[in-house]
């Protein structure tokens, strides 16, 4: 029951991420602000970490956790990065 849990919630959080990259890339289109492509990156690295820790998991029956949380953490840090760094660069 937990792993159905997981799966319906990283489904969702990557479904919303990618609407996120989505808005950000068509601001990035609209208006050539280079903070809206960092945004997009930013975005679409949280949700290739969740998407890849998910995929994992189940792939290798959620063994090797201390990994895939090393995985998981590494790609959400790094999205979060950009994600600040866009919203430091947006005004400059």
């Amino acid at each position: 029951m937990i792993e159905l849990l997981y799966a319906i919630l990283t489904l969702v959080f990557v479904v919303a991420g990618l609407t996120m990259v989505g808005m950000a890339m068509r601001a990035y289109v609209q208006t050539s602000r280079r903070a809206m492509l960092h945004l997009s990156v930013g975005f679409a690295l949280a949700v290739a970490g969740a998407a890849a820790t998910m995929i994992s998991a189940f792939i290798t029956g959620f063994d090797g956790t201390r990994g895939l949380l090393l995985v998981n953490s590494g790609l959400t840090t790094f999205g979060y990065l950009f994600v600040m760094y866009s919203l430091v660069t947006y005004q400059a």
